[in-house]
């Protein structure tokens, strides 16, 4: 049995086989062939289209029941795939150039699809991006390889990657996936985002998995403890049998905390929201008091191409109906970093996280952004909508955001459709730059919400996707811990509503010194809503006042940890 180490950033034990996902990337050379082989050549390329054309028939049978839009998408693809003009393109160049088939593939379904690229029509431009997934299918049956697909898998397997993007992730079979293991990524990675919301036990940045692994191979995933366990003993498959019986049990218990009214042990309330990122009903709607983020990036990343004014509408006015009265705060377009999109070409840059992101990249394309910004507001016609932009670091930022709001609104009243003149208008504070002027930033917005995860990035210069620096990204650290409490301050005192979305709102020790610097609103993802709950209960306002306090005043946050922990387990044991 062999024993390899990384970070548990989903809770759980799963027990299981390996599945390794490996994105498809061509590797495609300008290259041809001797005369004489042009019907052999053809052939070869006529066989990869009769496959792809079966796996696009399968995918299509598969999806058409759950999710009929998504089949659509395959079924264009189809379309694509026996396009008469595609075909004669290919055929031209095999048999007139002599080109090998994957250059020829590749040539023009790349020529078609940049052609589709330059069009006025939004919806036949984003038929490129379309055009470019039929070629990589192609190519990848030229190059002999197989399909990997984490939305049609065929049984239950525990997945092993170097990274999922996060619509890989988005799009996977929650069914069939019982735990994920990553090679980089940690706990507030995107991919760590989306398996705790779906309570998936998920361990990341576990060194040379894909290397060290292979398909089928029987393996323990102990996301409590941050181990993989490889073709592990029948008593050690008893054991952890066993323990997770234990953990299922000790979840029930805290899940009793669901339906109870937060409150603090003194009697204190403060209000729980949720954190979701796609437009699906849950149960964690019904245990909170409003949705503190919802992100919107999702709906893009699960498309195949940019989505029109009245698809955001439409799934706007869901997420707001699926909120049961409570209010909604949409987040605008956060795309950059590590979140791409396919059919959107972004130029390669070298610090990507520092690069043109988020509502940077929305205001040098404001056509994209009003569009978004049009069906969010025609949505809160339907419901308590709030508008929150991301990557904020200047009040000028804050103002240009507010002209496009400004200016989109005039074009509604215009065209005479409904929306909700009060919105209110919010920012994300997660760049330092924003936090030291968060008094002023306050008398700019209606409300703000905090993003730990970045604001720790950028607050300590430490790339959080890097594994190799984890040490230095400390999301309780003494500057940390300084920062947040300046920031509540500011908006406590302005009488302006501030919450906390990041991670740190769902951490045990996270919260009690939230709480104690002056948080009242967290938001999380569902699974963590019980735990959240379970822990306040356990402290007083004072106690918690108390604890916070000394630890901004601690040199370390190896300090901090222990002496929070220690007072959560004086109250737990």
């Amino acid at each position: 049995m062999r024993i390899l180490k990384g970070n548990p950033v989903s809770r759980g034990i799963a027990l299981g086989k390996v599945y390794i996902y490996r994105a498809f990337k061509a590797d495609v050379h300008e290259s041809y062939f001797e005369a004489g082989k042009e019907d052999e050549y053809y052939k070869k390329f006529k066989d990869a289209v009769a496959t792809a054309e079966k796996e696009l028939a399968t995918i299509v049978t598969s999806m058409s029941a759950e999710s009929p839009e998504k089949a659509k998408i395959f079924t264009a693809h189809t379309e694509i795939l026996m396009d008469e003009e595609v075909d004669e393109g290919v055929k031209e160049m095999i048999y007139e150039s002599r080109a090998m088939p994957d250059y020829a593939v590749d040539e023009i379904f790349t020529d078609f699809a940049n052609l589709l690229e330059k069009a006025k029509d939004p919806l036949i431009a984003a038929r490129a991006a379309d055009l470019r997934d039929v070629r990589n299918r192609v190519l990848r049956i030229l190059k002999g390889e197989k399909e990997s697909n984490l939305a049609n898998l065929r049984e239950n397997v525990i997945v092993v990657a170097h990274d999922l993007l996060p619509s890989d992730t988005a799009t996977m079979d929650r069914n069939r996936v019982m735990g994920v293991i990553t090679e980089i990524g940690g706990a507030t990675s995107h991919t760590a985002i989306l398996t705790r919301s779906y309570k998936i036990p998920s361990l990341l940045g576990v060194t040379d998995a894909v290397q060290i692994m292979k398909n089928g191979d029987n393996i323990v995933l102990d996301a409590l403890a941050g181990k993989v366990l490889l073709d592990p003993e029948k008593e050690v498959i008893k054991e952890y049998q066993e323990k997770l019986v234990e953990f299922i049990k000790e979840e029930r218990e805290t899940s009793e905390y669901l339906d109870k009214i937060p409150l603090v042990a003194s009697g204190e309330r403060y209000s729980i929201g949720l954190n979701v990122g796609d437009t699906e009903p849950e149960d964690g709607y019904k245990y909170v008091d409003f949705v503190g983020l919802f992100r919107t990036e999702f709906l893009y990343m699960g498309s195949e191409y940019m989505p029109t004014e009245q698809e955001q509408f439409e799934a706007y006015k869901k997420v707001l109906a699926n909120a049961m009265g409570n209010p909604v705060t949409l987040r605008t377009l956060d795309i950059g970093g590590d979140k791409t999109l396919r059919y959107m070409a972004l130029p390669k840059e070298d610090n990507p996280f520092l690069g043109n992101r988020a509502l940077r990249l929305c205001l040098d394309h404001m056509e994209m952004f009003k569009t978004q910004l049009r069906a969010a507001l025609r949505a809160s016609a339907f419901g308590e909508m709030k508008i929150m932009f991301p990557m904020v670091g200047t009040i000028d930022d804050i103002r240009a955001a507010n002209a496009v709001v400004a200016a989109v609104k005039k074009e509604l009243k215009i065209e005479g459709l409904a929306f909700d003149e009060k919105i209110n208008i919010g920012i994300m504070i997660e760049i330092p730059s924003i936090g030291l002027i968060a008094d002023l930033a306050a008398k700019e917005v209606d409300f703000s919400s905090v993003g730990t995860n970045d604001l720790t990035q950028y607050l300590h210069a430490v790339d959080r996707m890097n594994p190799s620096i984890t040490k230095y990204y400390q999301t309780m650290s003494p500057a940390m811990l300084r920062s947040l409490g300046k920031i509540f301050s500011d908006f406590n005192k302005a009488g302006k509503p501030i919450s906390v979305c990041g991670e740190l709102a769902s951490d045990d020790i996270g919260a009690v010194l939230l709480f104690g610097l002056g948080l009242r609103k967290f938001s999380m993802n569902a699974a963590n809503i019980a735990r959240v709950k379970r822990i306040l209960s356990l402290f007083t306002l004072e106690e918690t006042e108390e604890i916070a306090k000394k630890a901004q005043n601690m040199s370390t946050e190896a300090e901090i940890l222990e002496f929070v922990k220690a007072e959560i387990e004086k109250r737990t044991i």
